[in-house]
């Protein structure tokens, strides 16, 4: 169902009131359509068009356990990039040989439970990260199945964020491509290690598919160039990696971003030009499958005008969202009841409650008389699992929508818990 108004002008998710799910749940509140976002794992999957593949969801971007649930029972896999997020995706019933671990420090623990436990590949992001796994699977007595993740060299400046741009030379992510044939020869070399698949990724929130599939041919020219030469037989997959950007501002005068069958129908056109078929294609998508069917609901707690602007201040902050503060990042924001009429609205700069200038979530449009109550659009995706509790703030809520019903929620903790929590800290 997604996101809609019913004909009182009420926004439903899922077909459930948002106006009512935040007065049972209070506020701030993060809600998820869940049926939704197995939609989108599905059409996703059907954009392979039958070849062998793997949708490893990066648990990062929601590592709530119904999110990640959901995407198990859909049939794809996880991506994880620590031992707490491995345990969490095998815990929630998906198997150890569809889980790919991505990260640049993994520490000896965390390969230790990786080998223990047989997932499909630790995916080496350096050289010396590869002695590392020799030794520890020397340890356990146990081979230990090994992606190597290349860095592409490919810029991706004015496609997405400084931040989340993860490809280019000066990244730490990935083996640089000079070093690519050297790590793919100590794999090979190493009895303890089977080379299983070749990796890369390019960035997050991409919003034009160039990038990424500048990025795949890199890629899938590495792995034909070390076919040819009678090297990597024992590949299994190539994974192009994720990143696939979502509409967040929902402007109709800007093309519309792609969708990540898009990313997959180009990537699969590359394979099959650089004769991989025989392998499966590996994509590790977070953001797209869920940032656009998760809100933050909010209350205004009350509005300030001044002679050269006017605030309306809400109860969810950056402790909550993050993403405004740490990317620049814009979210639409909407009455969770009543229409804005273009007409008659005026500009309204919304900011949290959070002790910080950048606890702002930018201008947007709003009635002159603000709603009771908002719904920040598209935060799915880290919003609650970079959440903190920075000021003393509690977490959010979470709530968790399915057939039309909210099916589960999380419990809220209230300020007392955090100051006796904090006051017996040390003693």
């Amino acid at each position: 169902m997604g996101l809609s108004r019913d004909s009182s002008h009420d926004l439903l998710l899922g077909g459930v009131p948002l106006a009512v799910l935040a007065q049972d749940s209070g506020t701030p509140t993060y809600a998820y359509d869940l049926d939704a976002m197995a939609g989108e794992a599905q059409r996703l999957a059907e954009a392979f068009d039958g070849a062998r593949h793997r949708i490893a969801y990066a648990v990062k971007a929601n590592a709530a356990g119904a999110v990640v649930r959901t995407f198990g029972a859909a049939g794809c896999g996880a991506d994880v990039v620590s031992g707490a997020e491995l345990l969490l995706a095998l815990a929630c019933g998906i198997e150890p040989d569809r889980v790919v671990f991505s990260g640049v420090a993994k520490t000896d623990d965390e390969l230790d439970l990786a080998i223990g436990r047989g997932i499909a590949a630790v995916q080496v992001e350096s050289i010396e990260e590869i002695a590392r796994v020799q030794s520890r699977a020397r340890a356990a007595r146990r081979t230990a199945h090994v992606s190597v993740r290349v860095n592409p060299g490919v810029d991706v400046e004015g496609a997405t964020h400084a931040h989340i741009a993860t490809g280019h030379d000066g990244a730490k992510f990935g083996v640089p491509g000079a070093d690519v044939a050297r790590a793919v020869d100590l794999v090979e070399a190493a009895p303890e290690l089977e080379l299983v698949g070749m990796t890369t990724h390019v960035g997050s929130h991409l919003t034009e598919v160039g990038p990424y599939i500048e990025a795949a041919r890199v890629l899938f020219r590495r792995v034909r160039g070390l076919r040819d030469e009678g090297r990597a037989r024992s590949l299994r997959f190539v994974d192009t990696g994720g990143g696939f950007g979502v509409d967040y501002e929902g402007r109709a005068d800007r093309p519309p971003v792609p969708r990540p069958g898009d990313f997959v129908r180009a990537a699969r056109a590359e394979q099959r030009g650089a004769r991989l078929d025989d392998l499966a294609l590996f994509v590790e998508p977070g953001r797209s499958l869920v940032a656009p069917h998760g809100v933050l609901l909010a209350r205004v707690i009350q509005t300030k005008v001044a002679a050269t602007a006017r605030w309306v201040m809400i109860d969810a902050g950056m402790n909550d969202l993050i993403r405004p503060a740490l990317y620049g990042a814009r979210h639409r924001i909407v009455p969770l009841q009543g229409d804005v009429d273009p007409a008659t609205a005026i500009p309204w700069r919304v900011v949290g409650p959070v002790c910080e200038s950048s606890d702002d979530f930018g201008e947007h449009m709003l009635p002159r008389e603000p709603p009771a109550a908002v719904a920040i659009l598209d935060a799915g995706a880290y919003g609650y699992s970079m959440a903190s509790r920075y000021n003393g703030r509690q977490l959010p809520v979470e709530a968790f929508v399915r057939g039309g019903r909210v099916v589960a929620r999380t419990r809220r903790a209230t300020p007392a818990d955090w100051a006796d929590e904090r006051a017996n800290a040390g003693r």
